[in-house]
């Protein structure tokens, strides 16, 4: 791990509500005045929207394969070197992939699908926020996990996923109702393979838990609101963590295990800020001075 310069990841699968954390991130780090790198783990897929789909029309038998989640859709040698560079110098490049929601980068110029050219992190920042799908990932190839410093999974019960993913892909990607559902059931071998094991290596876990009926994920509804929702947090290092404060300052909130706290979905924002705030604080405090 790295102590001068720090890595956090924020992993989940597509549609967990990675972004909804980094977003969090990003103004406690403006609250703090801290300069922080953001790189986001779709920048690293290795092929563009058209070049997946001809791959998969080309190979029809190979569509597993083929998705986003497995290794070998993505260039993850390139990630394992940013993550390696960004922990001994701060430095390293990054790109942008384009969603239909990145209005600014289509009004640039760029498409739907498609990448910005490589370039390098901005110079002199305090830490790198990476929000993906792989910042956990080991493999017999590739150990992205090891070069960071905290890293933090995202992981609604997979009913709500799903229902998310379907709800952000069809109004916010313009991907039909039928289509999310087949890439959902496409991608299912590596979800099990590549996504769910890197939640046993996570420093926290934030899972969303719906207190509504979601028994068919598929049937076109609305996302469970805030208040009808739990969120399961559970912590690796138990042993670091003041619970006693967190249960006073979360109102309604309780504990189920020694490393499990339950808080009421609309308080999912004040515990981040009350989690990460000291989290990050250490992490800053341990880098050497330069």
């Amino acid at each position: 791990m790295s102590r001068e310069n720090p890595i956090i990841a924020v992993t989940g699968s597509s549609g967990a509500g990675t972004t909804t954390v980094k977003d969090a991130f990003a103004r406690m780090f403006s609250r703090q005045s801290l300069q922080a790198a953001f790189v986001h783990g779709d920048s690293f897929h290795r092929y563009t929207r058209e070049e997946l789909a001809k791959l998969m029309r080309e190979n029809p038998g190979r569509e597993d394969s083929l998705s986003h989640f497995a290794v070998e859709a993505n260039l993850l040698d390139r990630l394992e070197s940013l993550f390696q560079e960004y922990s001994k110098s701060g430095t390293g490049t990054y790109r942008h992939y384009i969603h239909a929601e990145d209005v600014s980068l289509i009004d640039a110029g760029y498409k739907v699908g498609n990448f910005t050219p490589w370039q390098p992190l901005p110079e002199d920042t305090d830490l790198l926020l990476y929000e993906g799908l792989h910042g956990g990932l080991v493999t017999a190839d590739y150990n992205i996990a090891q070069y960071v410093d905290l890293l933090i999974g995202v992981a609604p019960s997979i009913n709500l996923e799903w229902i998310q993913k379907i709800d952000r892909d069809v109004k916010l990607r313009g991907h039909s109702h039928e289509a999310v559902i087949d890439s959902i059931l496409a991608r299912m071998d590596d979800y099990v393979h590549f996504i769910l094991p890197q939640f046993s290596k996570t420093h926290i876990n934030f899972q969303r838990v719906p207190l509504v009926d979601t028994s068919n994920p598929f049937e076109p509804r609305s996302i469970p609101t805030d208040d009808e929702s739990s969120v399961v947090i559970r912590f690796q290092d138990a042993h670091k963590v003041d619970f006693p404060y967190l249960l006073s300052m979360i109102k309604d909130s309780f504990m189920t295990r020694p490393h499990t706290l339950v808080i009421p979905g609309a308080k999912m924002s004040l515990a981040l800020e009350l989690i990460m705030t000291p989290r990050v604080q250490e992490l800053l405090d341990g880098r050497r001075y330069r």
